[in-house]
């Protein structure tokens, strides 16, 4: 199928699943022989992950994936808290050490990686302390974005009975507070990037005022759209980036 793809001009895979870092366990493999089989493929430029579980990501595999020069260094880790015992509460297999351990083992191998996350606010049973606690979690480890959510009830599910049930008020502010904390350190990593050169997959045209595409890393990056411009859909292009907005990167093709 991946072969079909890149034959069809999709220069990027995205590989995904529910449990996508236990792929091929049963089998005696893992993700790393995943990504090396799509590197393989002619045609295929990129290949990205997508929502990883934290517990299973070895040395072994950060290893494997750096070793592909097709591999993009973006890294989605579900956390849900920093907490420990929201994390337990939760059912989680890790903890907030581990988690921040995995982090900075990744951090060694790709110091210029993405890390991105999703952060629940609310979990029944969340005092104010542990709040506190998954706030500076997130502010220690410095995620490149976040998405936060306030917890809802199911029917059905062991949390839907668990006592202490939160007020949607103060779910509602603590993702607020989240929330801001994520559009900060999105601003602080996207300024990260001003004065680096990298390669951006354009895609879609969506105005007449600029290219826009993706870097290796996920990073959202527009450049100025001259009007004689054809379209640079599907084009590998180095751009030098020279600003950034809450939002995105700008730059200019670094070839020209």
């Amino acid at each position: 199928k991946i072969r079909t793809l890149a034959e069809n001009g999709h220069r990027e895979i995205v590989l995904v699943g529910i449990n996508l870092a236990f792929y091929g366990s049963e089998y005696g493999l893992t993700l790393a022989d995943a990504v090396e089989a799509c590197c393989s493929i002619k045609g295929v430029e990129r290949v990205r992950l997508s929502s990883l579980e934290p517990e299973k990501i070895t040395d072994d595999e950060l290893v494997r994936f750096s070793q592909c020069s097709q591999f993009c260094p973006h890294f989605h880790l579900s956390l849900q808290s920093g907490c420990d015992k929201t994390l337990k509460a939760m059912n989680r297999r890790y903890d907030s050490s581990e988690y921040y351990d995995l982090v900075c083992r990744i951090r060694k191998i790709f110091p210029e990686c993405s890390l991105t996350t999703d952060v629940m606010t609310g979990f029944p049973g969340e005092t104010d302390e542990d709040f506190r606690q998954s706030y500076e979690f997130v502010r220690k480890t410095a995620f490149s974005q976040i998405h936060v959510f306030p917890y809802s009830r199911r029917s059905g599910t062991p949390a839907d009975r668990f006592p202490d049930q939160i007020p949607d008020s103060v779910k509602h502010q603590r993702a607020a507070k989240m929330s801001e904390l994520g559009r900060e350190l999105h601003r602080n990593f996207l300024k990260s990037h001003i004065g680096r050169t990298v390669p951006v997959l354009f895609e879609k045209e969506t105005s007449p005022e600029f290219h826009q595409g993706h870097a290796p890393d996920y990073t959202y990056v527009k450049i100025p759209a001259a009007p004689d411009d054809k379209s640079f859909r599907k084009s590998v292009l180095n751009v030098r980036i020279t600003d950034c907005d809450s939002d995105c990167c700008y730059g200019v093709i670094a070839d020209r």
